[in-house]
C-alpha cells in the first residue's frame, strides 16, 4: 500500500468527511474532483494550466492508452506522469466501463472480454491480468481492478452475473498485483439492487485493497435511485479507506455525493459540455451561444477568479464560441474545471467549518 488516508474531519452526519490523502508524489486534500485526462491529456488543458485550476490528481484511460499509442511506448517514456509531463499523482481507469460501452464491439465471457477496437477494428482480448499489466507500464499511482459494469435497467439476473464475475476478476486482479509503487482500488457493483450492492460490497472489501470506487452508477438511473445506493454503500466500505463514486461530476451529484461520505470524483462532464459552449456558474448552467450573451461584457461568473473570468467576456467567449475559434473551448474549459475544483473544495471547508449544509444549499439553489 503506498497510500494512506487520515481523517481531518467528520461532519455531523458521520458521513460526509475532510481527509488527506498521502501518495508518494504529494498529499491530496479529500474531497476532491479528479479531471479526466482520457488520452493522456485533459482535453484543451495544459498542465500548468491544470495546476492552475488546482487539479490535484488527474486520471488516465487504461483502454484507450493501450490502444494508441500502447502503453508499452508509454513505459518507455518513463510512465505516464513523463510521457505528458504531469508530476502529481495519477489515477487509471481499469477499461473495464470504456468496453462496456463498447456495445456490440465487445463479447463478455468469465475470463475477460473479447472486443474489437473502435480504431482500426483490431481484436483484443482484455483480461484482468492484462489490465493490471497495462496500468503497471502506465506507472500510474492508483489502479483500479477490472470490473463489469451493467447499464441501467439491467435484469437481476445479469447483474447478479456481473457482480460475481466483477468479485472474480478482483481476486485475480489482486493475484497479479500491481506495480512497486502502485495502490489498487477494488469496484463495487450490484446495479440498483440493495442485496447485490450489499454482496458486492462484502465480497469486494473482504479482499482489503487500498481504496474503494463505487461503479455502476450514474448510467442513467434517476437521481434518487444513485442515492440510495450510495445511502446503502458508502457505510459498507471501510472508514479507514478512500471512497470513490466513478463517472460523477455535476454540481448537485457532487454536493450530494459528499454528504454521503464520497471522498473522490471524476467526470468527463465539466470539459464535454465545455467543448459545446456550456458553462457552470453560481447562477446556474449558461449556454454562451446563446444572443443574450453577445453584448455582455461581464465575465462567466463574477464570483470565480479563474484565469477566463479575471480576463475575458461572455460577449468575446460567445464570439470565439461561435466563430469556431480553439481558444474559446479552451476558456471555457478552464473555467469549468475551476467551478468544479472551486465547489469541492468549498464543500471541504465546509466540514472543517461546520457549515457544510448552508454551503451545501448555496450551490444547489441553481442546480
Amino acid at each position: 500500500m503506498t497510500i494512506r488516508l487520515e481523517i481531518v474531519k467528520t461532519h455531523e452526519n458521520g458521513l460526509a468527511r475532510a481527509c488527506k490523502l498521502f501518495t508518494r508524489r504529494g498529499v491530496i486534500e479529500t474531497p476532491v474532483f479528479m479531471p479526466v485526462g482520457t488520452q493522456a491529456t485533459v482535453k484543451a488543458m495544459t498542465p500548468e494550466e491544470l495546476k492552475g485550476v488546482g487539479a490535484e490528481i488527474i486520471l488516465g484511460n487504461t483502454y484507450h492508452l493501450y490502444l494508441r499509442p500502447g502503453s508499452n511506448l508509454i513505459e518507455e517514456a518513463g510512465g505516464l506522469h513523463g510521457f505528458m509531463n504531469w508530476e502529481r499523482p495519477i489515477l487509471t481507469d481499469s477499461g473495464g466501463f470504456q468496453v462496456f460501452s463498447l456495445g456490440k464491439l465487445r463479447d463478455i465471457k468469465d475470463d475477460g472480454v473479447l472486443f474489437q477496437s473502435h480504431i482500426d477494428g483490431s481484436s483484443h482480448f482484455l483480461t484482468p491480468g492484462k489490465a493490471m499489466e497495462i496500468q503497471r507500464e502506465l506507472g500510474s499511482d492508483i489502479a483500479m481492478v477490472f470490473d463489469q459494469c451493467t447499464p441501467y435497467p439491467s435484469p437481476k439476473e445479469e447483474a447478479l452475473e456481473a457482480v460475481i464475475r466483477t468479485t472474480r476478476w478482483a481476486e485475480k486482479c489482486l493475484k497479479v498485483g500491481v506495480g512497486e509503487h502502485q495502490s489498487l482500488f477494488g469496484i463495487i457493483q450490484g446495479n440498483v439492487f440493495r442485496d447485490l450492492r450489499k454482496k458486492s460490497a462484502k465480497e469486494i472489501t473482504s479482499l482489503n485493497f487500498d481504496g474503494y470506487g463505487i461503479g455502476g452508477l450514474s448510467v442513467g438511473e434517476p437521481k434518487n435511485i444513485m442515492n440510495e445506493m450510495l445511502d446503502l454503500t458508502v457505510p459498507l466500505i471501510p472508514v479507514e479507506k478512500p471512497r470513490y463514486l466513478m463517472g460523477v461530476g455535476s454540481p448537485d451529484y457532487i454536493v450530494e455525493g459528499i454528504r454521503r461520505g464520497i471522498d473522490m470524483f471524476d467526470c468527463v462532464l465539466p470539459t464535454r459540455i465545455a467543448r459545446n459552449g456550456a458553462v457552470f456558474t453560481s447562477e446556474g448552467r449558461l449556454n454562451m451561444k446563446n444572443a443574450v450573451y453577445a453584448r455582455d461584457f461581464s465575465p462567466l461568473d463574477s464570483q470565480c477568479s479563474c484565469y477566463t473570468c479575471s480576463s475575458y467576456s461572455r460577449a468575446y467567449i460567445r464570439h470565439l464560441i461561435k466563430a469556431n475559434e480553439i481558444l474559446g473551448v479552451r476558456l471555457t474549459t478552464i473555467h469549468n474545471l475551476a467551478y468544479i475544483i472551486d465547489i469541492t473544495n468549498r464543500l471541504r471547508k465546509g466540514i472543517i467549518d461546520g457549515n457544510f449544509d448552508q454551503v451545501a444549499k448555496e450551490i444547489l439553489k441553481n442546480y
